[in-house]
């Protein structure tokens, strides 16, 4: 216990100082909402890869492998080529461009520029703050469930406690402190992640010997997950399966492809000065989620083995059903005394970081994109000062949502997140960096249905949400209108195909944007 003190107390005096650093350096608005656009491409990347890899990677998607076994690797390969490669090279460098052409500071304005509507950056805003609270308040729960196991700390004194923490170097230093932090978290959380590793494969008798155990467990499965298409921890489930759709659809698309929509990501490529930083910072991105994401996946899985040794359970039944606690679980009864403090302050960091941006992405969202659309006297000079009440007001919805969401909740409320950002903003997004045919109405129709269409698909068809809610019971007496496979396949799946298709036949037979504008985001031919 004295070691985790005084590791918490050194991590958390770093932390203040380069929140501290943030605040000095932040003069103006660009400065708050987009750190002067002049980040080093190595802050980038880890700034980048800290925020896409929180607490509901590890510990909520960790606990998902210990259920669902190693198929989730897919995600860290999806992670990676759409995540990384693609968002860096083919979305990041038009971003960049065309956000310092427009004068665009967030995600909702650059698309509402792009466009000539103002319509569009509020509407995008209201969606981000309407939906961004959801992952956030998971990434909370998620960080806020190992502190209480751990230090046994009651829930709601270690909820509290964590968000002050958090909340108190975003609304001093807006983004350059948001960065500053997150380049020490990502480092953290990179070598906190080997040590897991390296342990967990010595502690199981070594690679080989881990995975053959692993294997071999594949009788252990229970009966009512066999029905399901569970076919072992190092199989795909059986194709075709309920469990396979899930996986398939919601785990691996539905974050793997939502990745490219992330507003709180997004405006990580309007930070940099050129493409040269976002080249640079390719490979230093793709290792990191390399040994973030795909470490914990594979160690939630072979947590399996250690639970079933420890005490004849499955990793599930171990946490008491509750797979958010798996990890933590693991950690705190496998791991020597101190590395839990290492993964401590790696898991405070995975937090954090990803919760300082989000904090930072719905402050933005409500005053820049939302307030000073439709109050547009209040004037640039207050955008700070609007932004850091905005933020507060964030904060404090995230921390009630903490409270009340269910358990088992942290991988699912992220692919909610994802897969909304991915049917309301990407084919706009796309569409807008690329063709000059993309019009205002085009992208106006593709974001209404894909808010409204996404919505309705979890109300009425998919099982998991249209069953809880109960609306669809309530209106027309069956948990959905729906049937297998329909029930378990992801919205994202449905929704977004349809939502790039409307925006493009909506744009050919619309009018095409000024001029003016096309040459300020295209240039001129």
């Amino acid at each position: 216990m004295v070691e985790m003190v005084i590791g918490v107390i050194l991590y958390l005096a770093v932390i203040a100082f380069l929140g501290f650093l943030g605040y000095k350096r932040t003069q103006n608005a660009t400065d708050y909402l987009l750190a002067g656009r002049e980040t080093h491409p190595f802050v980038m990347a880890l700034s980048y890869g800290a925020t896409f890899i929180s607490t509901s990677a590890i510990v909520g998607f960790g606990g998902m492998a210990a259920l669902f076994g190693m198929g989730l690797l897919w995600l860290v390969f999806l992670n990676i080529i759409l995540g990384i490669f693609v968002a860096f090279v083919c979305f990041g460098n038009r971003t960049r461009l065309i956000g310092y052409h427009l004068g665009a500071h967030t995600f909702p304005e650059l698309l509402g520029k792009r466009y000539g509507s103002r319509f569009i950056q509020i509407a995008g805003g209201a969606m981000i703050f309407a939906s961004m609270p959801l992952y956030s308040a998971v990434v909370l729960k998620g960080g806020t469930h190992f502190i209480e196991i751990y230090l046994s700390i009651p829930y709601n004194v270690a909820l509290i406690s964590f968000t002050l923490l958090i909340s108190a170097y975003v609304i001093t230093g807006g983004l350059k402190g948001v960065m500053y932090t997150d380049a020490l978290q990502g480092t953290i959380m990179f070598i906190g992640m080997l040590f897991l590793l390296v342990f967990a494969y010595v502690s199981l008798g070594g690679i080989s010997g881990a995975h053959e155990t692993l294997t071999a467990m594949a009788d252990m499965v229970p009966e009512p997950l066999a029905a399901k298409g569970h076919a072992g921890w190092t199989s795909m489930p059986v194709t075709g399966s309920e469990w396979w759709w899930v996986l398939v659809t919601t785990i691996i698309m539905g974050v793997g492809i939502g990745v490219l929509a992330q507003p709180q990501l997004v405006v990580r490529f309007m930070t940099v000065k050129s493409r040269r930083e976002l080249n640079r910072a390719v490979l230093v991105g793709g290792i990191f989620i390399l040994f973030t994401a795909g470490v914990v996946y594979v160690v939630g899985s072979l947590s399996n083995i250690f639970f079933f040794r420890q005490s004849g359970q499955l990793a599930v039944a171990a946490a008491g059903g509750n797979i958010d606690k798996i990890i933590p679980l693991y950690i705190a009864e496998a791991m020597p005394s101190w590395f839990v403090v290492v993964f401590t302050l790696t898991l405070l960091a995975a937090a954090m970081s990803t919760l300082s941006s989000q904090f930072h992405a719905m402050g933005t969202s409500l005053s820049r994109d939302i307030y000073q659309q439709l109050v547009p006297h209040t004037g640039k000079d207050n955008t700070v000062k609007l932004a850091r009440m905005a933020i507060i007001v964030g904060i404090i919805v995230v921390m009630a949502l903490g409270w009340v969401l269910p358990a088992s909740i942290i991988a699912r409320g992220t692919a909610i997140f994802f897969g909304l950002c991915t049917s309301t903003f990407l084919p706009m997004y796309l569409l807008g960096l690329y063709w000059r045919g993309a019009t205002r109405a085009g992208a106006i129709s593709g974001m209404m249905f894909g808010i409204s269409g996404s919505v309705f698909y979890l109300l009425f068809i998919h099982i998991k949400e249209s069953s809880a809610l109960g609306i669809c019971q309530t209106l027309f007496g069956v948990p959905s209108l729906a049937s297998f496979p329909w029930i378990v396949i992801d919205p994202i799946v449905i929704i977004f195909p349809l939502t790039f298709l409307i925006t493009v036949v909506v744009s050919l037979f619309t009018s095409k944007p000024e001029k003016e504008l096309l040459d300020k985001v295209f240039g001129r031919d």
